[in-house]
């Protein structure tokens, strides 16, 4: 059965008596999470030794930080996924005005810290936290919580899906003044999926769309910044070694790894080629040095986690375990297909990391939080008992 019809079965029968019993873990949702944030690791030592070496002196500079971000998530994953997942419930309004307190934190001048021009950033050093990676997941788990007693008012453009859209709508605009598009765009889109999983009605989320998408094209036109990125993604070969360089070095990398690379280590795009090289385009340098095969192997363990993820959120016993897991799983794989887009020259060019594998302290801890957040639903099977 499907998430949207899930979501209409949920919203219009009366429930029978039911228990609950606790399920073990998916193993094939661990075993792909487990595998990608393995390959991350050496991907991240891989990607990052040159300019480990070149900054710090310590070719092991980024994958040991790397380390100590990973320690942190999994303590904070193993709390999310013993706690009482159902307790998120009238927790989330409260973790959401602290997400958007946050991003309006890093717009304030010395609050947030500019690091290539873009301030999306509070604190210092190993202590620097990123607000918009934990406003997407603040915003699931509040959608979450909204959409599971909005029942059929969804259906409804003025009383159910309009208001969700402009919470949504404010958030990704703070992002976008960081500036960051790429989450920001994230936002919409997980909701958005969120929506169509709840039964919201199609031709109101094309209008809605519709409707924002003139205000969003001259937004980003009247940025050279934003345009730029457009025009280069529309032909990155017309000017490669300035609006195009990002995407004309992520395909040369990835057409240099043939079919199975040119071995673990050996890239040569990371030595000042590639830009961002274990972060945004991590992917660039996984493809040249373990060529077709390992991407595949990358996309094929983003495929099956979300095949398993799906089928939690599916089997959920309620429906605010339904919605929570289903955006949990939209919000990793809606991200790790944009960033896979962007390197492949199939997306505009955004700041978005690939979830488990590219470096980064937020996006690792949030994505981890997430990945037990759905585990957290997959504990609970619900048992009729006539």
């Amino acid at each position: 059965m499907s998430m949207r019809a899930t979501a209409r079965k949920e919203q219009g029968r009366t429930h029978a008596p039911q228990s609950y019993v606790v399920a073990p873990p998916d193993t094939l949702l661990f075993i792909s999470i487990a595998s990608l944030v393995a390959i991350g690791l050496v991907m991240i030592f891989s990607a990052s030794s040159a300019q480990a070496y070149a900054d710090h002196h310590d070719t092991a500079y980024y994958v040991k930080h790397q380390l100590v971000y990973l320690l942190v998530g999994l303590l904070l994953a193993a709390a999310a996924y013993q706690i009482d997942y159902r307790k998120l419930k009238s927790a989330a309004p409260y973790g959401l005005l602290l997400c958007i307190l946050g991003l309006i934190a890093v717009l304030i001048p010395h609050v947030g810290v500019v690091v290539n021009g873009a301030r999306r950033w509070v604190g210092a050093g190993m202590i620097s936290l990123q607000p918009s990676e934990f406003a997407k997941l603040g915003l699931v788990v509040y959608l979450a919580a909204v959409l599971s007693v909005r029942g059929d008012r969804i259906t409804s453009l003025v009383r159910g899906l309009f208001p969700l859209c402009l919470l949504v709508f404010f958030m990704a605009l703070l992002v976008l003044m960081e500036p960051d598009m790429g989450t920001a765009s994230l936002l919409v889109f997980t909701a958005f999926a969120m929506f169509f999983a709840a039964g919201a009605r199609i031709e109101h989320l094309f209008m809605i769309a519709m409707v924002t998408l003139p205000p969003t094209v001259l937004m980003i036109l009247a940025s050279p910044y934003k345009r730029a990125r457009i025009f280069a993604f529309l032909n990155p070969w017309k000017d490669p070694q300035n609006t195009g360089f990002h995407i004309v070095q992520s395909l040369l990398a990835l057409g240099s790894g043939g079919l199975f690379g040119v071995g673990l280590g050996e890239s040569r795009a990371k030595f000042f080629y590639l830009p961002e090289q274990y972060t945004d385009f991590i992917f660039s340098v996984l493809g040249e040095e373990l060529g077709l095969f390992g991407t595949v192997t990358v996309i094929v363990l983003f495929v099956v986690f979300a095949y398993r993820a799906i089928r939690i959120a599916v089997a959920a016993p309620d429906r605010f375990g339904f919605f929570l897991a289903a955006g949990c799983t939209a919000l990793i794989v809606i991200q790790a297909f944009v960033n896979i887009g962007v390197v492949t020259s199939s997306w505009p060019v955004t700041g978005v990391p690939l979830p488990f594998i590219s470096f980064g302290g937020s996006s690792l801890i949030i994505s981890l939080i997430a990945v037990a957040l759905i585990m957290n639903v997959g504990r609970h099977r619900r048992v009729n008992l006539q």
